[in-house]
């Protein structure tokens, strides 16, 4: 199952029967959805339900748009219970929500569907109580939830960390315990959030959804380690994935990201390298981090980077963070771009490099006959005081242009 029809987990029977006995006592259609408005249990319908509904009994959840309307409505951050409006277009009748909360947590939200948008003294007294019961039961399995999380975060960390003996013993573990099977080859996913995402909890429940739907597949079987800003998904399988089945997992998480977080998630993806046994899951993990960097420092990334296809930018990532810097840039680059005609100049550079210093085929990407080709790489030798015949200086620029690639917008490398 893919990770855009991935259900909620279903509601234990003590929180069922405390649903259904509210929306008996109310005549009320009552649903309880986790924080990513994912239905977890419901009751059934009193003739009050709506497309919205009738689509999230049949997919496990409502739609994307729906999802992300209700998040807007800001109702994870209410401190009570109050209203949010219908949407015609959505087939969505109001609800009345409640945020289920316990000792701090956000375990849920109540909704109960009121297309009048007015409740009685006594409906909203019933619904307060049946809430408070709801979130004390909901705290207990959060709590049971919560330690079994913890347990696989553990055992990841531990499989990609850098001491040895903590890795061996984690794949002991994990063996004893049937978590790891025996498949061949080990893929390491990175996500990261930006910090300045607001609500870590939510934050938390986006990355476990988002990767949830890749912990058991067809082709893979995975481990899920999730923090605050960051989430690991490790995955056996029996044969490496080929780049474009990677694309493709990773643009589903970017999707599920964008459902349920604001832009201030700002959510990248890294893809470490493929290897053949569990034991070089920390060498993917550790390659997944720069992939991660280079989709954090690479627009045309968008959002994901594979550590297979970074090519000599995998070892210029693997700098320092306050090294990669404009400082790092060769004066001739520099002297070049101020020239007269350097946006020109320099793109004539970067295909003539890229290349390799053919001339035939330089003239052709570019669309320019042989002798304009040659009249602009005299330009730029004089300009450089560089030769291009000469391998060390060719080396010079070129790398001075990928570190360009990687430096943020208005770094242009003035000294």
């Amino acid at each position: 199952m893919t990770a855009r029809l991935q259900r909620a987990r279903p509601g234990s029977p003590e929180l069922q029967a405390l649903v259904d006995e509210l929306a008996e006592r109310l005549g009320r259609s009552v649903a309880v959805d986790d924080p990513l408005v994912r239905m977890v249990c419901t009751s059934r319908h009193f003739g009050d339900e709506d497309p919205v509904r009738i689509g999230t009994l049949l997919q496990g959840r409502a739609d994307n748009a729906t999802i992300r309307y209700v998040l807007a409505q800001g109702v994870t951050q209410w401190s009570r219970a109050g209203f949010i409006d219908g949407r015609d277009d959505l087939g969505l009748l109001p609800r009345y929500v409640v945020p289920l909360r316990e000792r701090g947590h956000l375990l849920g939200l109540l909704m109960v569907v009121v297309p009048e948008k007015a409740l009685e003294e006594q409906e909203t007294r019933a619904i307060a109580r049946a809430a408070d019961a709801m979130a004390d039961q909901m705290y207990g399995e959060h709590l049971a939830a919560d330690t079994r999380k913890t347990a696989e975060r553990d055992l990841v960390l531990a499989l990609v960390g850098s001491d040895v003996a903590a890795r061996t013993t984690a794949r002991r573990r994990g063996r004893e315990l049937g978590l790891l099977g025996a498949a061949e080859h080990v893929l390491v996913t990175v996500v990261q959030l930006s910090r300045t995402t607001e609500f870590a909890r939510q934050s938390e429940a986006a990355l476990s959804t988002a990767l949830e739907g890749f912990r058991q597949t067809r082709a893979a079987q995975g481990l899920i380690a999730v923090g605050k800003e960051r989430a690991t998904l490790l995955q056996l399988r029996d044969r490496p994935p080929r780049p474009d089945e990677v694309a493709a997992q990773s643009a589903r998480i970017l999707d599920e990201l964008g459902t349920f977080l604001g832009p201030s998630a700002d959510p990248v993806i890294g893809v470490g390298g493929r290897h053949p046994g569990l034991d070089d899951a920390w060498t993917s993990y550790e390659q997944a981090l720069v992939a991660a960097r280079a989709a954090r420092r690479l627009p045309t990334l968008k959002s994901a980077g594979d550590w297979e296809l970074l090519g000599e930018l995998a070892v210029l990532l693997q700098l320092p963070e306050h090294a990669l810097n404009a400082s790092l840039l060769p004066k001739p680059l520099h002297t070049l771009s101020e020239a007269h005609g350097g946006d020109r100049l320099r793109d004539t550079l970067r295909c003539f490099l890229d290349h390799a210093g053919s001339i035939p085929k330089t003239a052709d990407a570019l669309g320019i006959h042989r002798t304009s080709l040659y009249y602009r790489l005299r330009q730029i030798q004089e300009i450089t005081g560089l030769d291009l015949d000469d391998g060390a200086h060719r080396l010079t620029l070129h790398l001075g242009l990928r570190i360009e690639e990687l430096l943020p917008p208005g770094d242009d490398g003035a000294v």
